[in-house]
């Protein structure tokens, strides 16, 4: 089975402040704000849910293709992804454009000021999984990207029979509810968190059950209470959370754990199984700061998992790629 990861290739800009924002705002003077703030670190780091996704799916043993729209500064980055197992040969540069890019500036009480630019994002619906060898066998992320992008990859899944996993993630707000129910009707795996669900439900007018049994599995996180899948609206698996040695950074740990649930509907396993292999990979990406820092060998997965869950992890016919 060929995956193909679609989504939103980025960089991200991490910032620390010594202070705290509220310190230099004032309320009489919020219609003219203008503030400078000197941070004590920053960081590069590799992001995008696509890039996130694909990175989890090549520790796991796949070697997954990326199909997005990446800047003339994404050299190094490819460099990395290929490096990693990752197929990279689905991106198209924008050499005009910068890739996505994501400037976080938190301060010591965890409030965040971010600024995000689309850049060669906004070029994504010009690209497309037709003409690829996509069959039935094989299996579609559509993850978070422009929005015509996410209804092009849609479509043409339906129009080709390939099966694909809709997570429209922390695009949701922006997408209306037509484009939803395109991306969920033809959709084998809806995946979301449970804040997410409820915007969705509203968006189309229907209460949250009738929006869980739209697809024939569905997937919620609910954060430190684990998660749920359900078939054909159906509970079928209640799913806890990975023990963490430390919280040090939950971003990129929904893409983890989706990552995860591609990896176990791409073998064929239970899925309990499934959303267990999930959960362990998002407590992986919890404990490192940034989306692509963490790594495990086959030996370390195996043996967490035991810990974590209380029984082995069924390893016949799985091969996870030993990290370098």
């Amino acid at each position: 089975m060929k995956i193909v990861v679609t989504g939103s290739l980025a960089f991200d800009y991490i910032m620390d402040f010594p202070g705290y924002f509220k310190d230099f705002m004032l309320s009489d003077k919020a219609h003219i704000i203008s503030v400078s703030f000197l941070v004590d670190s920053m960081r590069k780091l590799r992001g995008g849910v696509a890039g996130n996704i694909a990175y989890n799916l090549a520790l796991l043993g796949e070697r997954p293709l990326i199909v997005g729209a990446a800047g003339h500064d994404f050299g190094a980055y490819r460099e990395w992804l290929e490096e990693q197992g990752v197929d990279t040969s689905g991106i198209t540069i924008i050499e005009h454009e910068f890739t996505s890019s994501c400037f976080i500036n938190t301060d010591q009480a965890n409030n965040q000021i971010v600024a995000f630019y689309a850049g060669a994002m906004g070029h994504d619906h010009h690209n497309s999984l037709l003409n690829r060898g996509l069959t039935a066998n094989d299996l579609v992320l559509i993850s978070p990207t422009n929005p015509d992008a996410m209804r092009r990859f849609a479509l043409e899944c339906q129009q080709m029979g390939v099966p694909y996993i809709f997570d429209p993630g922390k695009q949701t707000p922006r997408l209306d509810a037509d484009l939803l129910t395109v991306g969920i009707q033809g959709a084998r795996v809806l995946i979301s968190n449970d804040y997410e669900f409820g915007m969705m439900a509203k968006c189309l007018g229907i209460s949250e059950g009738e929006l869980i049994a739209k697809a024939p599995i569905t997937v919620v996180t609910r954060g430190v209470e684990g998660s749920q899948i359900y078939v054909d609206g159906q509970l079928a698996a209640q799913i806890p959370v990975a023990p963490v040695a430390e919280v040090r950074d939950p971003t990129g740990a929904g893409d983890a754990y989706l990552a995860g649930i591609a990896f176990g509907l791409a073998r064929g396993l239970p899925l309990e199984i499934t959303g267990r292999i999930a959960a362990l990979c998002a407590a992986y990406a919890i404990e490192e700061r940034g989306c692509q820092e963490h790594r495990f060998t086959l030996d370390q997965f195996a043996v967490r998992y035991r810990a974590a869950f209380g029984h082995d992890l069924p390893l016949d016919g799985i091969s996870l790629r030993e990290a370098a």
